[in-house]
C-alpha cells in the first residue's frame, strides 16, 4: 500500500511548517523582555443591582467605588454605625526582566474593603496594563484586562462571610504586538507565581496587598498549527497502515 499523492503533499508540508516551528520556538525562547509597567484604570461596569454606581478613577491608577456615606445623617449617629471609607483598588507598576513563557510580576495590586450603601457599586472594572519595553524592544504597548468586583451585603455575623473578592480575568490580553517579525502577548497568571491564584479577598475595613504576575506567551502562525494537525493525521494514518501491513 503506498501514500496518496495528496497525503504525500501534505506530509511534506508538515516537514516544512515544523521546521519553521521549532526555528519559531528556538528563537522565541532564548529572548528576553524587559522594561517597567504602569497602568490607569478604565470606565468601570455596573451590576444589575448597581442602580446608583459612583466612582472615581478613570484614567488613574487609584480607582473607588461605592458610596461610603452608610450612616443615617444625624448629629448623633446610631450605635455601632461607622464609616470606613469607599472601596478602593491601587495597582503600582515595577521593572522587570523575563523569559518567554516565564512568570514574572508585573505589579502590585492594594485594596482596601470599604463599607458602602448598597446600589452604589460597580462589578467590573478594566484595567489598562502599560509596558514600556526596553530599547531593545522599544515600543510601549497597552494590555487590556478585566478585573471582577464582587461586593456582599455585609449581613452576616462571621467577619470571613462578609469579605469581598477581586478576581482576574486570566483571558488572553486582546492586545499582541510584533518583535522581530514574531507576535507576542500577555497573560496575566493570577496572584501567586507557583499555583493558579485569581481571586484575592478583603475583609471589611481591611487593605490587602498582593503582587500580580503575568507571562509573555508567543501567538504561533497559521502554518504552525497547520504543520501540528498535519502531523496527528499523519500518525494516525501511518499506524492504520501498519496495522493492516501486519
Amino acid at each position: 500500500m503506498k501514500l496518496s499523492f495528496v497525503f504525500a503533499t501534505a506530509i511534506s508540508s508538515f516537514f516544512v511548517s515544523a521546521t519553521a516551528a521549532f526555528g519559531f520556538s528556538g528563537q522565541a525562547h532564548a529572548l528576553t523582555f524587559s522594561g517597567i509597567s504602569n497602568a490607569t484604570w478604565g470606565e468601570p461596569t455596573p451590576g444589575s443591582i448597581d442602580t446608583n454606581p459612583i466612582y472615581t478613577g478613570v484614567g488613574n491608577n487609584i480607582f473607588t467605588w461605592g458610596d461610603p456615606n452608610v450612616c443615617p445623617p444625624s448629629p448623633n449617629p446610631p450605635s455601632g454605625c461607622t464609616t470606613t471609607g469607599s472601596n478602593k483598588l491601587t495597582f503600582n507598576g515595577n521593572s522587570f526582566s523575563t523569559d518567554i513563557n516565564s512568570g514574572f510580576k508585573i505589579g502590585d495590586l492594594t485594596y482596601f474593603n470599604g463599607t458602602v450603601v448598597q446600589g452604589t457599586s460597580v462589578e467590573f472594572v478594566p484595567l489598562n496594563l502599560n509596558v514600556s519595553f526596553s530599547p531593545t524592544v522599544g515600543i510601549s504597548q497597552v494590555f487590556d484586562f478585566n478585573l471582577h468586583l464582587v461586593n456582599t451585603p455585609n449581613e452576616a455575623t462571621d467577619p470571613e462571610n462578609n469579605a469581598d473578592f477581586v478576581f482576574i480575568d486570566t483571558n488572553l490580553s486582546d492586545r499582541s504586538f510584533t518583535f522581530e517579525g514574531n507576535k507576542y502577548t500577555l497573560e496575566l497568571t493570577g496572584f501567586n507565581p507557583d499555583f493558579p491564584q485569581i481571586s484575592i479577598k478583603g475583609l471589611e475595613g481591611a487593605t490587602t496587598t498582593t503582587a500580580i504576575y503575568a507571562k509573555f506567551k508567543t501567538i504561533p502562525e497559521p502554518a504552525t498549527v497547520a504543520g501540528i494537525f498535519l502531523l496527528g493525521i499523519y500518525m494516525i494514518s501511518r499506524k492504520k497502515f501498519l496495522e493492516k501491513k501486519y
